[in-house]
């Protein structure tokens, strides 16, 4: 508390050299404050990191102050500059997870707040992060997530046809909830989809009799589904003080993996095995 009272007062003594902003300035300000702060919510970014930056990023373009409300589905800011104040929400549509567009926003914010971008400048280098298509193949992602999950099935001690089943069907889950997340497919449904097609895939070390092991297929091939991101991110938003966050956060984490087991029970229920 006592290092929010103090950010608030330095915040205060440099709005003094500050040139008042305009109605047109402040609300062009606020929309690029949250603009950025909805895809930094939408690529996977936790409460602190989203006001943080934010923040930089009403500062450095010229409000004297930004006050914050982070939300897991919104929003909330109001930017001030002399006797002059705007309040603006917006909602966070989609979640996901892009680490390179966090990266990017976060070291944009910097560079506005030390003064080197203009808020036309700021508008165009959001433009081309908004823009800027994955810097991985989709068929790259799909390879590589099948070979860390089939990775993962040999640290639980699977044999060698277990890893190429386990690496087939993380294959397959991943090319379905690609296609079945473009296609907008609720989130739930999707994960109870992937995680039963992977389910049924890995469950052909029993029936091909490849392996004694069908469990350890199941189970590494799922990996991909976990909520690693909303798990990480509730954490540190409980530590932070983010605590409706964290609850939302964490709900979320618990409604995935319970769309997981539910997946792989339909799956079971299905093939038989692992009974």
């Amino acid at each position: 508390m006592a290092d929010g009272n103090m950010a608030q007062v330095n915040g205060e003594r440099a709005s003094s050299t500050k040139r008042p902003l305009t109605h047109e300035e402040l609300t062009d300000i606020i929309d690029l404050c949250l603009w950025a702060g909805q895809m930094l919510l939408q690529h996977g970014a936790n409460s602190l990191r989203v006001e943080e930056s934010t923040h930089r990023f009403g500062t450095g373009l010229g409000c004297d102050w930004l006050d914050i409300i982070v939300r897991t589905e919104s929003l909330t800011m109001t930017a001030s500059s002399g006797g002059e104040f705007r309040t603006k929400t917006r909602r966070v549509v989609r979640l996901g997870v892009n680490m390179w567009r966090i990266t990017a926003i976060n070291d944009l914010s910097r560079r506005i707040e030390e003064g080197q971008i203009d808020r036309f400048q700021a508008r165009t280098e959001l433009e081309q992060i908004d823009a800027t298509p994955p810097e991985y193949s989709r068929w790259l992602v799909i390879i590589a997530v099948g070979l860390a999950c089939a990775a993962f099935s040999r640290l639980f001690d699977g044999d060698w046809p277990v890893f190429g089943i386990t690496f087939l069907a993380a294959a397959i889950a991943m090319y379905a909830r690609q296609t079945l997340v473009r296609l907008r497919f609720n989130p739930f449904l999707v994960v109870i989809a992937c995680a039963c097609l992977a389910g049924l895939v890995a469950s052909s070390a029993t029936w091909l009799h490849l392996s004694p092991k069908p469990q350890v297929a199941m189970t590494a091939s799922v990996l991909l589904l976990v909520p690693g991101v909303p798990l990480i991110n509730s954490a540190h938003d409980f530590i932070r003080g983010y605590i409706s966050n964290g609850v939302a956060r964490g709900v979320m984490g618990l409604l995935v993996s319970l769309a997981i087991a539910l997946g792989l029970l339909i799956a079971i229920l299905l093939t038989g095995a692992g009974l």
